[in-house]
């Protein structure tokens, strides 16, 4: 019986588009892995009014994630614009909802990156890293960052962290993702399901 295709799971909040871009080079990083499938999803945003609701369908980019992608996944990449050095409150209201998936250990034992964008270079790329990252470990997941072996990591004058992947978006979303950026952001995703192939037995 053939085994089903690891699916990785990368889920994200963008408010303006930086994460999204951070996302979509991530997924490009693990589809260049044979044998493994990248998920993009997103969350809706939080409303102050009470009776606001997101539609069923995002009017773009990746659809809303459902609790049984968690369930499904192999891996989960996790990305968040910073906010006061933190994650948005978007992505913290969907881990919030998580309770029933951690009492079931649903993501116990997979491995997990982060990735964050900042309006400014010293905005809290780092902090909201590692704000996401405690979730992520009550889980049970194996969070994995990116090593020195990527030359970047020395080199960068934008974004770039061993915590996870990061780009500077600028005040008004107008930087491009740099090289550097661009190159660890892949090599996260990549590193992800390398480690997510050998834990189902792909590899």
């Amino acid at each position: 019986m053939n085994q089903p295709t690891p699916i990785i799971l990368v889920l994200y909040y963008s408010r303006h588009g930086a994460t999204r871009k951070l996302a979509e080079l991530i997924a490009q990083g693990i589809d260049s892995v044979p044998g493994v499938d990248a998920r993009l999803r997103t969350v809706p945003a939080v409303s102050t009014v009470a009776e606001a609701t997101a539609p069923d369908i995002p009017a773009s980019g990746a659809p809303y994630v459902e609790l049984s992608d968690l369930a499904e996944c192999a891996g989960l990449a996790l990305g968040s614009p910073t906010r006061y050095g933190n994650m948005a409150a978007a992505l913290k209201y969907f881990l919030d909802g998580t309770a029933a998936e951690w009492l079931a250990g649903t993501l116990s034992g997979k491995p997990a990156v982060v990735f964050t964008s900042t309006g400014s270079l010293h905005g809290g790329q780092e902090s909201t890293l590692l704000s996401m990252m405690i979730p992520l470990l009550h889980h049970g997941m194996m969070v994995m960052g990116l090593p020195y072996t990527h030359p970047e990591l020395m080199t960068t004058s934008s974004g770039g962290s061993p915590y996870g992947a990061t780009h500077w978006s600028g005040i008004d979303g107008d930087k491009a993702v740099t090289d550097d950026e661009k190159r660890l952001a892949i090599a996260l995703g990549r590193r992800l399901a390398l480690t997510a192939a050998t834990l189902q037995g792909v590899r």
